[in-house]
């Protein structure tokens, strides 16, 4: 039976030695990489960069997502691996952990944090989080 792997993905450095650490070790897997838009992310980086068009902030926010995990995908295809990515919007542990449930994950691995600044700090308490309440085992890469 194929091991179902899911990969919580934003393109930060660590998620990328995860993505690579499935890539090397799981290349026969069938693995979900999945870009979780945090609402409250976004209010952070509105202040750096100015503040988003409410009604386009999700579009855009989709679209950046979307091109983030198409470059990762393929990296995990050449690998041999059998990919599937999903963008989801919301708190980026209980999506990940709602992925977890509803694609009948067996594994779950994710980088420790994920972007810097203040969204580094929420995201490596969403991979204690992860660590904490998952129904499967979770590898995470540092």
């Amino acid at each position: 039976m194929t091991e179902r792997l899911l990969v919580p993905f934003d393109g930060s450095p660590l998620a990328e030695r995860a993505l690579e650490r499935v890539a090397e070790k799981h290349s026969d897997a069938h693995v979900t990489l999945l870009y979780v838009v945090d609402p409250v992310g976004v209010v952070y980086e509105a202040e750096a960069r100015g503040l988003p068009d409410a009604e386009t902030w999700h579009e855009r926010a989709t679209d950046e997502a979307e091109e983030t995990l198409a470059d990762a995908a393929a990296t995990l295809a050449d690998a041999g691996c059998e990919v599937e990515t999903a963008v989801e919007t919301g708190r980026p542990s209980r999506e990940i952990l709602a992925a977890v449930e509803d694609r009948d994950i067996d594994h779950v691995v994710m980088g420790s944090h994920g972007r810097s600044g203040v969204s580094r700090l929420l995201l490596g308490s969403t991979a204690e989080r992860v660590l904490r309440r998952s129904p499967v085992p979770v590898t995470i890469v540092r």
